[in-house]
């Protein structure tokens, strides 16, 4: 039916494995059900209020990220970083909102520190558990790579690693001698590819990898028609690791497979989360910093004469011009214009204008260019348009950071990389955080850095 309207479906969606549907409500479940067990355990009856930030509290945490493959240290602190992030943005709005009254202090309390411990408790059960699981016999599944190059050694390093997922290496086939193959794969190999299907039939394999180069595709055909005539599931392995890979994922278009290698993650759902994010988080800052605008805007005008804010141009979205807001910290020229370069020690910086620089006060303009929709909270700092053009030709994937729209904030700044790049090694180590936040974006990921440059404004001397 589907072939004759013109259409037949090529890809389908990988179903949600079954650890990842438990996380996705295992984590939101405990964080409530502890609220409301504290509660009673308090004799504190449940109210309106009470229910409201248990909907809101579900809301922000599902779906729970799967951290049942995790090291127990690791999702240890990827647990309580999360959860401070979550307390800091909860105690924001109940502040801005003059709501934290409506709640008994002890009973938030034990449930911010019970939360996190039960979390970990959790996961650590249940990584024990299907860890069991996985090594139980009947569990095991027999896995062969098809392919001795280095691709099919990072395959099978990626499921001997994971030996909770059931796979069972049994070794590699490749036509080619010992001395051609990987040294790491050659004393593993089981045959040539001749004798794949019949070593999948006597030895009951289950899972085939094959990681040979596209240009051996008449051997891959012809190895796929043997294949199939057995009873294993085969995948194909591309060899895109000399790519830099921004949010892959496998796409069908109409019948026709399409492999996306460079995309923006802000698609969908996730681009009106990342938005109504920006817009509550900067609207409800900019109400509570409205007193420290204005005492800014005060002490630029008292510093020098000239104006309040400094406009910027800079690249935004897609690379596209825009105007950036920020406090002037600079004397004006003689005909009123600033100059929008300077290094951390430039005379033409004011003494109250290197105060708002070292606490990175100068930037608090910019929630404005959020609320305007130039830019987000959290991502990639915007650069001078003469520095786009200078280091797009010097840095590989440089102009893919502008994916998305830049942020206040973002993954580099958090670990160090602010302030001035005035060498291609640090702006190289910059960028490369950049594209690291793109590819791992999610909401949790933006609450965790918010509320580390949060700490870095008011603990980091060195915010320049």
């Amino acid at each position: 039916m589907f072939e004759e309207r013109g259409y037949k479906r090529t890809f389908y969606s990988a179903p949600q494995s079954v650890t990842s549907l438990v996380a996705a409500f295992l984590e939101p479940t405990i964080t409530v059900v502890v609220f409301l067990l504290v509660s009673a355990w308090f004799e504190i009856p449940i109210g309106r209020s009470d229910l409201t930030l248990c909907l809101l509290v579900f809301a922000l945490t599902f779906p729970g990220r799967n951290r049942f493959w995790d090291r127990p240290l690791n999702f240890a602190v990827d647990i309580s970083t999360s959860w401070i992030s979550l307390l800091s943005i909860l105690a924001l709005c109940g502040y801005a909102t003059r709501s934290l009254g409506l709640f008994e202090p002890e009973v938030l309390l034990w449930w911010g520190l019970i939360t996190p411990a039960l979390q970990w408790v959790a996961f650590f059960v249940g990584r024990k558990l299907l860890r069991r699981a996985a090594a139980q016999p009947q569990n095991r599944r027999a896995a062969v790579v098809v392919g001795a190059g280095a691709l099919g050694v990072k395959v099978s390093r990626a499921f001997q690693a994971r030996g909770d997922i059931g796979l069972a290496f049994m070794g590699y086939f490749d036509d080619r001698a010992d001395d051609r193959v990987d040294p790491e794969a050659a004393g593993l190999r089981l045959g040539t590819l001749k004798q794949v299907a019949p070593y999948i039939r006597e030895h009951g394999v289950h899972e085939v990898y094959i990681t040979l180069p596209l240009g051996s595709q008449p051997r891959i055909v012809a190895l796929l028609e043997e294949v199939q005539g057995t009873t294993a599931s085969v995948f194909f392995v591309p060899d895109v690791f000399g790519i830099s890979i921004i949010q892959g994922r496998l796409q069908d278009m109409n019948g026709v497979p399409v492999v996306g290698l460079c995309e923006t993650p802000f698609t969908g759902t996730n681009r009106l989360v990342k938005r109504l994010s920006d817009v509550v988080l900067s609207a409800l800052i900019l109400v509570l910093i409205a007193p420290l605008l204005g005492l800014i805007a005060i002490g630029v005008k008292l510093s020098s004469p000239g104006p309040v804010i400094f406009r910027q141009r800079r690249n935004g979205l897609d690379g596209e011009e825009i105007i950036v807001y920020k406090f002037r910290s600079m004397r004006t020229q003689d005909n009123g214009a600033v100059v929008p370069q300077a290094t951390k020690d430039d005379p033409r910086i004011t003494p109250f204008g290197a105060f708002l620089r070292r606490s990175s006060l100068d930037e608090l303009p910019q929630f404005v260019n959020v609320l305007q929709g130039r830019m987000s909270i959290v991502g990639p700092r915007p650069h001078a348009v003469a520095h786009n053009e200078q280091y797009r030709q010097l840095i590989k994937a440089y102009m893919v950071r502008h994916k998305v729209k830049p942020g206040i904030t973002g993954w580099a700044q958090i670990h160090g990389h602010r302030g001035e790049t005035d060498t291609i090694e640090k702006m190289q180590a910059r960028v490369e955080y950049d594209l690291e936040y793109l590819r791992n974006w999610s909401l949790g990921l933006d609450l965790q850095i918010i509320a580390r440059t949060i700490k870095l404004v008011f603990f980091d001397r060195n915010a320049y």
